[in-house]
């Protein structure tokens, strides 16, 4: 028989992790981080937090095992400490929506009415790219495009699209993505392009989950 005060320090090592994300700014900074390193000012203003608060929540998250730093001049930046990271967070949020009662509330107040927003499926647009009949905007901040995008994809952050409408290539439709499925950013650029006349699809989740689904990406170089 295995020694029950043994594994009773296993189970308490293993729930750290879930520790550590029992906290909505530490599970935003995890699905912020998804999209690439950056830096802690700027991971402040992601979440609406100030810099000394988003500091203590990411040590928390390094205590755990979960993000790393790297060190560049007088910046030190934060990401995933690996993919099962991002993989954990997808699979903890596939199960709240799922079982949690009252998300799908939520996200209806957070996000508006979406049954009026087209939507296309990483599958269906991994077609349409092989095809090339298709304009893909990635509508994330432009630090996250640089990180990794999708292939082809034009960087055209979500609080510049109203005035630069016109750059996108006219005579194709439209498929926008941005963080995942609860990224506002995609939303807001489809209800953008439909008023101004273009054919406009949200992609079903964002680049993470492409991403994590092992199709294609590129970086900035």
């Amino acid at each position: 028989m295995g020694d029950h005060a043994a594994k009773a320090r296993l189970f308490d090592a293993l729930s750290e992790v879930a520790k550590a994300l029992a906290n909505g700014r530490r599970a935003e900074l995890i699905d912020v981080l998804a999209q690439g390193e950056r830096p802690v000012e700027e991971l402040a203003a992601e979440i609406g937090q100030t810099v000394a608060n988003t500091s203590h929540h990411l040590q928390r998250l390094l205590r755990s095992g979960l993000v790393r730093t790297r060190r560049s001049g007088t910046h030190i930046y934060y990401a995933p400490a690996s993919p099962a990271v991002v993989a954990l967070w997808v699979s903890l949020r596939a199960a709240a929506e799922e079982h949690v009662a009252g998300l799908d509330q939520l996200t209806r107040d957070y996000l508006g009415d979406r049954t009026a927003l087209r939507t296309m499926t990483r599958d269906e647009l991994t077609t349409r790219l092989r095809v090339g009949d298709v304009v893909v905007l990635d509508v994330r901040p432009a630090p996250e495009f640089a990180a990794g995008h999708l292939p082809g994809a034009v960087s055209l952050p979500i609080d510049q699209l109203r005035e630069r409408l016109g750059e996108v290539r006219a005579g194709n439709d439209v498929v926008a993505y941005c963080r995942g499925p609860y990224c506002v950013y995609a939303d807001e650029a489809v209800r953008m392009l439909s008023t101004a006349g273009r054919v406009a699809y949200r992609l079903e989740d964002g680049f993470p989950e492409w991403s994590l689904a092992g199709l294609p990406v590129e970086r900035r170089p």
